[in-house]
């Protein structure tokens, strides 16, 4: 009988062992959201045949409405604006592992907050009303979605409901200030704000018939990306979504980075508030609850909340509603539909989670041997 230390063992090989470990995991995070894209696709080709209309034809109306011209590709660019920072409200609390979706009271009481504090300074300068603007919204965005943060570090309420109800109690806040105490009287058919003037109203990037929210969103992806995968506080944060009670152990200060999280998150939202105040309505009105917080939801799923990938599907997501109108007047789809398709990818990402980490492709060669 052979002697048990000359015995031949096969060896496992882990994450550790496998130097394609790193590339298995990116084709996976790249994987999922795509398959789910797939799959929603197909979900919603039979969704169109059972409407008796063609699913070539919406890929192409939609192909032609989002990116087909300059003009489509400047409309998605212009949608895609308030969508990159909507989706940092629910990706940078996500690293912490807390899935925050009240981001919609955030942009709406940020836009608020951002005329409200520049109307004292309307006849001033640009130079001194678009700074203090920014200011204000961030700091609404951060204090109200810090909220969820606190209490979810402070008291343990789920942060899913504490947000959620903070949304419904924002926008309620929300009406009943712009119909109330700042309301414009002249503002008869639409309650709004007064206006914060022509002048200080932000212009469009030179060379593109888009204004400047568009690559304010994008530089704020890449800080955020920097901030969570370049510094110690991001480390920290990352190691908090891993397992909190891990954390806690380590020494790290879980609660605090719980609200910082939220804060920033809410400090983005806000900025594209302010934004759309500033560039598209000039005033406050109901026109900031366009439903930017609740796309920002699915963006950062979506992009697994990794700020990068979140600027590739804003532009995805807005470049479908660019394509709206086009498929209203083509096909004769009512304007439900991309939110019908948008419930249709949420959900396939939701279920793409439950593989994922699943799929042998992807799992270190030899693992569980």
């Amino acid at each position: 009988m052979a002697d048990a230390a000359t015995m031949s063992t096969p060896i496992a090989v882990t994450a550790d062992t496998d130097r394609y470990w790193p590339l298995r995991r990116m084709a996976e995070a790249l994987a999922a959201p795509l398959l789910a894209l797939a799959a929603s696709a197909v979900l919603f080709s039979l969704l169109l045949l059972g409407l008796g209309q063609s699913p070539l034809e919406f890929l192409e109306l939609v192909w032609r409405g989002a990116f087909g011209s300059w003009f489509s590709l400047q409309n998605t660019l212009q949608r895609a604006a308030p969508l990159l920072l909507t989706a940092l409200c629910v990706a940078l609390p996500g690293q912490l592992g807390l899935v925050v979706i009240g981001g919609e009271a955030a942009v709406v009481l940020g836009g608020l907050a951002a005329t409200v504090v520049a109307l004292p300074f309307v006849n001033t300068s640009p130079a001194i009303v678009l700074p203090v603007m920014a200011l204000a919204g961030m700091a609404m965005g951060g204090l109200w979605i810090g909220i969820t943060g606190a209490l979810r570090a402070r008291l343990g309420v789920n942060e899913t409901i504490a947000s959620l109800v903070m949304a419904y109690i924002g926008l309620a806040l929300f009406n009943h200030l712009v119909e109330g105490v700042f309301r414009d009287p002249a503002s008869l058919n639409k309650p709004s704000t007064f206006g914060i003037g022509e002048d200080n109203m932000l212009g469009t990037v030179p060379g593109l018939d888009v204004h400047p929210g568009t690559p304010v969103g994008i530089l704020a992806c890449i800080l955020c990306w920097v901030l969570i995968y370049r510094t110690s506080l991001g480390f920290a944060g990352r190691v908090t979504g891993g397992n909190p009670r891990a954390a806690q152990l380590q020494g790290l200060p879980v609660g605090r980075l719980m609200i910082l999280a939220c804060v920033l998150g809410g400090a983005c939202a806000g900025l594209a508030g302010t934004i759309e105040v500033a560039a598209q309505h000039g005033r406050a009105n109901a026109s900031l609850a366009a439903g930017y917080g609740y796309t920002g939801i699915l963006i950062a799923f979506l992009a697994r909340f990794n700020p990068l990938a979140i600027m590739p599907m804003a532009v995805l997501l807005g470049g479908l509603g660019a394509a709206g109108g086009l498929l209203q007047r083509r096909m004769g789809l009512p304007d439900a539909t991309m939110q019908v398709l948008q419930g249709l990818i949420f959900v396939s990402i939701l279920a793409s989670e439950t593989f994922y980490g699943r799929i042998a492709w992807f799992q270190p060669r030899g693992a569980g041997k």
